[in-house]
């Protein structure tokens, strides 16, 4: 967090990505304290209209930089890629992430990645949670009363992004530790109601 000459938490904008080769999901928060935070925006660009893989590659760089010019983001966070059995598939979304990365570090704005059980245990206290638990405690943290957004990829993107506040601010404490929703729940009674 910036300090203002005032003493004050300077607010900070966070763009968090998931990467994808069909859908990229993407959400922007802008944070300031322990645990306050906005939703500025979550959506995703929709890339199955590009038939040839570079094409879905130039839209992403050019997209994320769009993204990037428009909100002004302070930080990056970004999904890594998890390791599965299909090589020719990571190999299309580790290039989606190096395209995304390189369309952020081309405006000199830091990133930060986070593997996908730290960004769903960082949210929910369970490094195993569903997509379905993860968008319902987004919706609840940032007090919203519905993200009106038919994929998970963007409430994934926007999972990035506050689970890059709660590392940058140090807002989790003790319940990064949490064994289990129940136990989350009671060290965390502010953040869920």
């Amino acid at each position: 967090m910036s300090i203002s000459k005032q003493g004050e938490a300077k607010e900070k904008i966070i763009l968090g990505i998931d990467p994808g080769t069909n859908i990229l999901g993407y959400g922007i928060i802008c944070g300031s304290g322990k645990n306050n935070m906005k939703l500025v925006v979550l959506g995703v660009i929709e890339l199955g209209k590009y038939g040839d893989h570079y094409l879905k590659l130039k839209a992403i760089y050019e997209r994320v930089q769009m993204l990037v010019d428009q909100y002004h983001p302070d930080e990056v966070a970004i999904e890594a890629p998890f390791f599965g059995k299909n090589v020719q598939s990571m190999l299309k979304l580790g290039r989606a992430q190096g395209v995304a990365m390189a369309a952020v570090l081309s405006r000199s704005i830091p990133i930060f990645e986070y593997a996908p059980r730290k960004i769903k245990q960082s949210i929910t206290g369970s490094g195993s949670a569903s997509k379905e638990q993860v968008a319902i405690m987004l919706k609840t943290l940032l007090k919203e009363k519905d993200f009106a957004q038919e994929y998970f990829d963007a409430t994934d993107g926007l999972a990035a992004a506050v689970c890059h506040f709660y590392q940058q601010s140090s807002a989790l404490g003790g319940a990064g530790k949490a064994s289990s929703w129940e136990s989350f729940a009671k060290q965390n009674p502010d953040r869920v109601k």
